[in-house]
C-alpha cells in the first residue's frame, strides 16, 4: 500500500479524532447544541475575542464542524476550511468576500445554474461589479481578458455538464503575479482525484451535497485556502451572512468521508465499463467525459487529475419524445438533479434548456451520474431502453 493512500485513510479516519478522558469512540461524536457555557469571565472573554478558535455559539464554531474542516482542509491541501449549508453559500462567501464595487470578475461559460445567477443576473451586477464569461479551455482568452481592475477569476474544471477543462497551472501563475484571486469548483473530482490548490489556485469550494457526502441526505458547502483568505470569509460573510451547516449534517459528511476512496473508486471503474457499452451504439454520436483518448483536452487531463469520476454526457441523434420515453422507461437510472450520491441517476437537458439557462446547450443531452450499482445491472437497463431511441 503506497504513502498516499496510508495518508488518506489517516485523514479520514484518524485526524482530529483525539477524545479526552479515554475516550475512543469509533464514530466521531455529534456536538448537536447550539450554544456553549463558561465558568468564568475571563473564560467568556476570551473566547469570545476569536470565535473562529473557540465554541461560543455554533453560528461560528462548533467541534462536529472543527473536526470536518480539519480533514476538509488536509484532504485538499489546504491550511484551512470552512463549511457551509449548501454549496451556494460556499461559492458566493468566497467569491464576495474577494470583491468591491467596480471590480472585474472573469468566469468560464456555462458555470453551475445559480453560480451564473450570482455573477450574471440578480447579485453582483446590482452592486457595481462587472463579469466576462470566456471559453475556459482557452488559456489566452482568460489572460487576454484581464484588467487592471480584475479581482477573481472563477474556474469550474470540469464543469458539470459538458466537462470542459482549464489549465490551472498557468492560469494561477498568471494570476498571483497580477494579485488575481482564483477560485475553483472541484465538486466533480473530490480532493482524491484533483487538488487545485498544489497547482496555485487560491481557494477551493465544493459543493459537499456531492460525493464528500455520498449518501443523498444532505445539503452542504465548503471553502478550503489559505489561513488569511479563510480568515477574512469567516469574519465577514461566514459570520455575517449566516450560510451556515448544522452539526447533524457536518457529522453525515464526516460518516460519508469513510466511504469516499471506495465509493470514487467504484464510480470511476462502473463508469468506464458503461462508456465502452455507449460507443458502440450508434444513436450515441458524441460523448462528454474527460477521461477518455478522443477528448480534446485528455492531456490536460491525465496531467491535473489523477482520475475522472463518474458523472458523464451523452449527445444522441434523437428528437425530444424519443429521449422522454427512453428516460421515463429506466429503472435503476433515476431522474432527479445532483449527483454524487450513492444511487445513479440521469437528468435530461431537454427538461431545462432555454433561453437564459443553459442556452448553450442542446436539448439531445442526457447526463448520467453512476453510482454505487454494479456495471452490468446499469448497462442492462440503458441497453432495454435504447429501443426507445
Amino acid at each position: 500500500m503506497n504513502d498516499e493512500r496510508l495518508n488518506i485513510s489517516y485523514i479520514i479516519n484518524i485526524l482530529g479524532e483525539n477524545e479526552p478522558q479515554g475516550i475512543h469512540p469509533v464514530t466521531p461524536p455529534l456536538y448537536q447544541t447550539s450554544n456553549f457555557y463558561f465558568s468564568s469571565v475571563e473564560q467568556f472573554r476570551t473566547a469570545i475575542s476569536n470565535e473562529k478558535e473557540n465554541c461560543v455559539y455554533s453560528r461560528g464554531n462548533n467541534p462536529t464542524l472543527s473536526l470536518l474542516c480539519l480533514k476538509l482542509a488536509a484532504l485538499e491541501g489546504a491550511d484551512e476550511a470552512l463549511v457551509f449549508g449548501s454549496g451556494m453559500a460556499a461559492i458566493s462567501s468566497a467569491i464576495l468576500s474577494n470583491l468591491s464595487t467596480g471590480d472585474h470578475v472573469i468566469c468560464v461559460q456555462n458555470p453551475y445554474s445559480w453560480t451564473n445567477t450570482l455573477l450574471n443576473t440578480n447579485i453582483l451586477p446590482r452592486f457595481g461589479v462587472s463579469v466576462s464569461m470566456v471559453d475556459g479551455r482557452s488559456t489566452e482568452a482568460i489572460l487576454g481578458t484581464v484588467r487592471s481592475e480584475t479581482r477573481v477569476i472563477y474556474l469550474e474544471s470540469p464543469n458539470s455538464w459538458t466537462f470542459e477543462l482549464q489549465d490551472l497551472k498557468a492560469i494561477s501563475e498568471f494570476a498571483r503575479a497580477h494579485k488575481i484571486i482564483t477560485i475553483i469548483d472541484n465538486s466533480y473530482s473530490t480532493p482524491l482525484y484533483q487538488q487545485p490548490i498544489s497547482l496555485g489556485i487560491d481557494l477551493v469550494v465544493h459543493t459537499a451535497s456531492k460525493y464528500l457526502g455520498g449518501h443523498s441526505d444532505v445539503v452542504a458547502g465548503v471553502c478550503c485556502g489559505s489561513k488569511e483568505l479563510i480568515a477574512k470569509i469567516f469574519a465577514n460573510e461566514f459570520l455575517t451572512l449566516g450560510g451556515i451547516l448544522s452539526p447533524f449534517n457536518a457529522w453525515l459528511i464526516l460518516r460519508g468521508l469513510r466511504t469516499l476512496p471506495v465509493r470514487m473508486e467504484h464510480v470511476s471503474r462502473v463508469t468506464q465499463q458503461i462508456l465502452a457499452y455507449l460507443k458502440t451504439q450508434s444513436k450515441v454520436t458524441r460523448i462528454y467525459y474527460p477521461d477518455m483518448p478522443e477528448n480534446e483536452q485528455y492531456e490536460l487531463s491525465k496531467s491535473q487529475m489523477k482520475k475522472s469520476s463518474g458523472l458523464f454526457t451523452i449527445e444522441l441523434d434523437a428528437g425530444t419524445e424519443a429521449i422522454e420515453a427512453f428516460c421515463n422507461n429506466l429503472t435503476y437510472w433515476r431522474m432527479a438533479v445532483s449527483w454524487g450520491g450513492f444511487e445513479s441517476l440521469v437528468i435530461p437537458s431537454c427538461t431545462f434548456v432555454r433561453p437564459g439557462l443553459y442556452s448553450a446547450l442542446t436539448p439531445n443531452l442526457l447526463r448520467f451520474s453512476v453510482g454505487l450499482e454494479d456495471a452490468d445491472t446499469l448497462i442492462q437497463d440503458i441497453d432495454q431502453n435504447m429501443k426507445f431511441l
